[in-house]
């Protein structure tokens, strides 16, 4: 059997990846051969694989809200968009848990011109700073351009001292963060380099998708009972983590959610965090 990928790629249908990525879910092994077989059933030759990704939630979703939510993980992220600036913010959230102090959208001054930076890290003493490209679709990659021009704007910028968390900080590191893929001459250039990639699932081991099963920091995008505009209501109030929201559970109550409602998405994002 055919399926088309996002890219327009044909390719033979993969039943052990799909099998891997709904165990990853924390399904059990017996609900995800039952949603196996029901996908099977209706597979046809030259189907999109996101048909099967809408398939494989939607049935998840039947046997466990939570699962489903891990299993949305990166179209959840791509729901921090369309701009990335909440992408951000939650970036600078998974290096805080990592015990970095951050600073988010700030202006400093290179050696020639003055350059807008995501996010500023700092651990002891040392500082570092974060470009994110965020993708609103996950057949766009970050590719070599992208380490050549951050490459130059942090050239710029480590040449002086800056007022960000001292009087006089010098920029010593520099990340760039994606939440899809780079391309091969992207990580050679990088590496070549000295700077630092982070992707969906770059490096092997320590890439966002590991960090955020690890951490258990998952953004609230990835909630299914909740609607979208529900969620982005909840990020304008800066509540990006299922954590935070469980923490500051009011915020449901001041989107206008009914009582029945919140504890439905609460028994969610309890369960959630609970997985890992």
């Amino acid at each position: 059997m055919k399926v088309r990928k996002h890219s327009g790629e044909i390719a033979d249908f993969n039943t052990k990846k799909l099998r891997q990525s709904l165990l990853k879910s924390g399904a059990a092994e017996n609900d995800v051969q039952t949603i196996i077989e029901k996908i099977e059933r209706q597979l046809y030759d030259g189907i999109p694989t996101k048909k099967i990704y809408g398939m494989a939630a939607h049935l998840l979703k039947k046997v466990s809200a939570s699962h489903a939510a891990r299993y949305n993980l990166r179209t959840a992220l791509q729901l921090l968009g369309p701009a990335g600036f909440f992408f951000e913010k939650f970036i600078a959230r998974i290096f805080g848990h990592d015990g970095y102090r951050t600073k988010t959208n700030l202006i400093l001054q290179g050696q020639c011109v003055t350059h807008e930076v995501d996010v500023v890290l700092e651990k002891a003493g040392a500082i570092e700073m974060v470009e994110c490209k965020f993708h609103s679709s996950q057949t766009a990659h970050s590719d070599v351009k992208v380490p050549l021009y951050i490459l130059s704007r942090f050239n710029d910028l480590k040449e002086n001292t800056h007022q960000i968390f001292s009087k006089s900080d010098q920029v010593e590191k520099c990340w760039i963060v994606t939440n899809n893929r780079f391309t091969a001459d992207a990580i050679k250039f990088a590496n070549c380099s000295g700077l630092q990639l982070l992707g969906w699932d770059y490096p092997t081991t320590g890439n966002i998708k590991a960090k955020i099963d690890q951490t258990g920091l998952y953004p609230i995008t990835c909630l299914t009972t909740m609607s979208r505009m529900e969620k982005e209501q909840l990020l304008i109030l800066d509540i990006l983590l299922v954590k935070e929201l469980i923490e500051k559970p009011e915020g449901l109550h001041q989107i206008g959610i009914s009582k029945n409602r919140q504890k439905n998405i609460l028994t969610e994002a309890a369960s959630l965090c609970n997985i890992f």
